[in-house]
């Protein structure tokens, strides 16, 4: 059965790096993803994903709860959570991103940040996130484009 590994730790990593503006926060937010899956890794199926999808799932519901202030429960989809919680202020300096990028980033749509967070912070595949997301695999594949677009003329 494969465990979780240190590529697996970068992706996790990034993920939260694009979602919430402290470097503090991502590395608690980290630390806590893995954690949780080691509490949790009795009941990690290999059928139903690779393990780098079942971490992103508990990144993203543990995302979920930092933004709503209680994370001891898990609750609905990052779409329900206020677009004025969901990280787009100034990112730490260390974190890793370019302030230019972060500006862009926040006035992308939650979705949209969502979908750039998974494939880039992330590093999955547009099937990867289509799987983690709900979506389907032309509309995750859209989505990602189309904020791809939207960064670009901010960037310019």
């Amino acid at each position: 059965m494969p465990t979780p590994n240190a590529e697996q730790l970068g992706r996790v990593y990034g993920f939260f790096a694009y979602r919430v503006p402290s470097r503090d926060d991502t590395e608690e937010l980290t630390q806590q993803t893995f954690e949780r899956a080691l509490r949790a890794w009795h009941r990690f199926d290999p059928a139903q994903g690779p393990v780098g999808v079942w971490l992103m799932t508990i990144a993203r519901n543990l995302l979920i709860d930092h933004y709503r202030g209680d994370r001891s429960v898990r609750l609905g989809a990052l779409e329900d959570v206020g677009e004025e919680r969901l990280g787009s202020g100034e990112p730490d300096p260390d974190l890793g991103i370019e302030p230019e990028l972060a500006k862009a980033l926040g006035e992308l749509s939650p979705r949209e940040r969502e979908v750039i967070a998974l494939h880039f912070g992330a590093d999955l595949s547009g099937r990867q996130i289509a799987e983690l997301s709900g979506l389907s695999l032309s509309n995750a594949q859209q989505i990602l484009s189309r904020s791809l677009r939207r960064l670009r003329g901010a960037l310019d």
